[in-house]
């Protein structure tokens, strides 16, 4: 974005968003604000719309009802050259990376640059090697995604998401398949990120410890409730929340088993 916000300032504006496929409702009525230089997660259990909450936050998805306000416009009711502007301002790490393997780690990187400016080839890669870094991976440009371990295609996947320097990152299950130890080198990843670069990260994540470590703030989904049953800091809601639903999440408590 041309300017950052100040630490605090909302920078994403849900406001009253209803979404579904076809008149099927998902997630109804739905409002929170994303603070600027925050971790903010969005989770819950399977099948509560977290992802599909996501795609409609970066433009993927025009919800039923509502706005998503983002850099003071809103997503929804933008169009042509603005829109574009817009999404140009967001990074996104599709959930298992979405790489194409057919390109080298280098020409991945490189695609949003071809897509949104004008910049000479050599200048391209530049910045292109420069995120190559900032993820771990200086040495990797010219390998295929397909000869990288999963933790591995996800920071190139990041470092995609970073190319054009958004202040925004989302990032759609950055943990899921990858064991305990990567997952915890990611999580520092992202810490890491947040602190040097001032970025601001939305995170759809279901795993627990990854949220302690990284969220500043979550928002609980609740697919009977079709929508937010819990706002504030994983820790607080596991230690204080009044809803046995949340602290079941959080303590992860099985179901109640039922009698045969």
């Amino acid at each position: 974005m041309s300017t950052q916000a100040a630490a605090g300032q909302a920078v994403i504006r849900v406001q009253g968003v209803t979404v579904g496929y076809d008149q099927s409702v998902v997630l109804r009525d739905v409002s929170f604000d994303v603070h600027a230089g925050e971790v903010f997660v969005i989770l819950g259990g399977s099948g509560c719309g977290k992802s599909t909450l996501l795609k409609h936050m970066i433009g993927l998805l025009q919800p039923m009802r509502g706005s998503i306000i983002v850099d003071g416009e809103d997503i929804v009711s933008a169009a042509g050259e603005r829109r574009r502007e817009l999404l140009r301002r967001i990074g996104v790490m599709y959930q298992h990376g979405a790489l194409f393997g057919s390109m080298s780690v280098l020409e991945n990187i490189r695609l949003p640059l071809e897509e949104y400016t004008d910049l000479p080839l050599e200048a391209m890669n530049l910045i292109a090697h420069t995120k190559l870094k900032l993820v771990q991976l200086a040495g990797s440009a010219d390998l295929l995604p397909g000869e990288l371990s999963g933790g591995m295609q996800k920071r190139v996947a990041i470092a995609r998401a970073m190319a054009l320097d958004p202040d925004i990152l989302f990032l759609d299950e950055p943990s899921a398949g990858l064991d305990p130890i990567t997952s915890a080198g990611l999580d520092q990843l992202i810490l890491r990120l947040k602190r040097n670069l001032g970025v601001t990260f939305v995170v759809v994540t279901h795993e627990l410890p990854s949220i302690f470590t990284i969220a500043d703030r979550v928002i609980m989904l609740d697919r009977q409730a079709q929508g937010i049953i819990a706002e504030g800091h994983p820790q607080t809601l596991r230690d204080t929340s009044g809803n046995p639903r949340v602290r079941q999440f959080f303590n992860r408590e099985p179901e109640p088993a039922t009698e045969v």
